[in-house]
């Protein structure tokens, strides 16, 4: 098995950066759904902070920051190692296919990063060092205070909005759903390599329909 891409599967490294960030996807809703449903939520200033909220909630925060880096590894490594020859297919098929691609690249970069400006909390990353909260930072000021004319509190309701209720609700899985749908079209209907080349690379693709 190669560490890099080959033209017929993608390398070993690919394919590890792909189902850790699927499995980190994963965590990730499953924290904060469970701080959501099975804890008190945020204390009122002045009150002690639930273990478990605070817990769930640092984890969803620090899996967001390691979806983060992962996602720009996957884009260096994709830079410097050709992805595996496409399948046979359709103009517009290979379109869908790079669109849909860039469009969960795009998407796992831009949604940690407003979870991270609009969180009124430090990350304390995995519980083994603290990442400051983007109102900490020295680029608050000057990108937010001066350049919106806003205070934290204004700047984080439409962050939280868009991330939670836009990102987190619809636009991920309407991504997810077209990300998983295309490789099953792929497997079960044209039948082509398209799935092995992320999982058995030994595999050939059955005969393709016509």
């Amino acid at each position: 098995m190669s560490l890099r891409n080959t033209p017929q599967n993608y390398g070993t490294v690919a394919k590890w950066i792909h189902w850790l960030t699927a499995g980190l996807f994963l965590a990730s809703y499953i924290s904060i759904y469970y701080e959501i449903w099975f804890t008190p939520g945020l204390p009122p200033p002045g009150e002690p902070r639930d273990p478990a909220y605070w817990i769930s909630l640092q984890i969803h925060l620090s899996i967001g920051v390691s979806i983060f880096v992962l996602v720009l590894l996957r884009i260096i490594w994709r830079l410097m190692n050709k992805p595996p020859n496409e399948e046979p297919g359709t103009r517009l098929e290979h379109f869908a296919a790079r669109a849909g691609h860039y469009a969960l690249y795009l998407f796992m970069i831009i949604q940690p990063i407003l979870g991270y400006i609009g969180t009124s909390v430090d990350t304390e990353f995995f519980f083994l060092f603290d990442i400051p909260k983007f109102a900490d930072t020295p680029l608050f000021e000057p990108l937010v205070v001066n350049g919106l004319g806003m205070t934290f509190q204004e700047f984080e309701v439409p962050m939280d909005f868009i991330h939670k209720e836009v990102f987190g609700r619809w636009v991920i899985w309407i991504l997810i759903v077209g990300h998983i749908s295309a490789a099953l079209y792929h497997h079960y209907i044209r039948k082509d390599r398209t799935m092995y080349k992320m999982t058995n690379e030994a595999h050939h693709a059955p005969q393709q329909t016509q």
